[in-house]
C-alpha cells in the first residue's frame, strides 16, 4: 500500500506533463518498477544480510528527458523514496540510501531507457564486518524497451481531437513532405532527401518528430548547419523557419493533414 501510495503521487506530480498526447514517452512509474526490479535483479547475499545496490543511473533519450524539464529534482526524489521503501519491505540492506541519477543517451529511441545499478561504499569510513568492500559494479546496463512496436508512436490526433499536422520542406525548388518520424538529409543516395551540394556531408541532418515537435539535428557534419542564420547542433523548428546544410537553404513549414 506504501509503494502505491508513493506511485499516486508521482502520477499526480506529472498528470500535466504525461498526459495521452505524451503516453509514448517513458512514464515516471515505470522507472520506479523497473528500478525496484533491478534492485530485485542484483541481490548480494552475505553472512546475515541480503545487500542490494544504493546507485541507480537511469538513461534516457533525449526527447524523453526533455519532458522532465523543471521536474528532474521531484522525479529523483520520489524515485528514490520508492526504491528505499521498496528495499524496506523486502527487508534488504543498503550500504547508504538509495541514490537515483539521470543521464541522456542518444542512442536510445522514444521510450526506450536503461537502469545501470552499482553498490557504492560511503566515502567515509570502512565497511563493517559482512559487508561487500570497495565499489563494486553490478551488471551491465539494462536496457527497458516498450513492449509493442507502436509504443513509440506519438498519440493520433484525431485522439486529442485536433487535426493532425505534417511537415513540409522545400529545397532548390524541391518539396518532401515529411511521412516519417526520422528523416535523414544528406549528400549521399540513402538519404531520405538527398541534396546535390559538395558542402553537404553524406549523412549531414536528421529531422526528427518528437511529440508534437520538430527538430533539426546535426549529425556531426563538416560544415554544420544553422538555423535562421544561427549556428546550432540541435533546434526545435516552427513553421516558417529555414535551415541551412552546407549551401543549401531549406524552408521548413507545417500543414494540416487531408488524409
Amino acid at each position: 500500500m506504501v509503494l502505491r501510495a508513493i506511485e499516486q503521487k508521482i502520477e499526480a506530480l506529472f498528470e500535466g506533463v504525461f498526459g495521452r498526447a505524451f503516453r509514448t514517452n517513458v512514464q515516471p512509474v515505470e522507472l520506479a518498477r523497473k528500478i525496484a526490479k533491478e534492485m530485485d535483479d542484483h541481490r548480494t547475499v552475505s553472512v546475515s544480510r541480503v545487500y542490494v545496490p544504493n546507485e541507480y543511473t537511469v538513461f534516457l533519450s533525449t526527447a524523453d528527458r526533455e519532458q522532465f524539464e523543471g521536474y528532474e529534482g521531484s522525479l529523483l526524489a520520489e524515485l528514490e523514496e520508492y526504491v528505499g521503501e521498496h528495499a524496506k519491505r523486502e527487508n534488504y540492506a543498503l550500504l547508504t540510501p538509495p541514490k537515483v541519477l539521470l543521464e541522456t543517451d542518444d542512442d536510445l529511441a522514444v521510450g526506450e531507457f536503461g537502469i545501470a545499478a552499482r553498490m557504492v561504499q560511503p566515502r567515509r569510513g570502512e565497511p563493517s564486518a559482512g559487508e561487500p568492500a570497495g565499489e563494486v559494479e553490478s551488471g551491465a546496463t539494462m536496457i527497458y524497451k516498450p513492449k509493442v512496436a507502436q509504443a513509440t508512436e506519438a498519440a493520433a490526433a484525431d485522439e486529442l481531437g485536433v487535426e493532425r499536422e505534417v511537415a513540409v520542406l522545400t529545397w532548390d525548388g524541391q518539396t518532401k513532405r515529411v511521412d516519417k518520424r526520422r528523416i535523414l538529409l544528406g549528400r549521399s543516395r540513402e538519404c531520405d532527401i538527398q541534396v546535390e551540394d559538395p558542402n553537404v556531408s553524406r549523412r549531414h541532418a536528421e529531422l526528427r518528430q518528437e511529440g508534437a515537435s520538430y527538430w533539426i539535428v546535426d549529425l556531426e557534419s563538416t560544415n554544420g548547419i544553422e538555423v535562421n542564420g544561427h549556428r546550432v547542433k540541435r533546434a526545435q523548428l516552427d513553421s516558417g523557419d529555414s535551415f541551412t546544410v552546407g549551401s543549401t537553404d531549406v524552408t521548413f513549414t507545417t500543414e494540416r493533414d487531408s488524409a
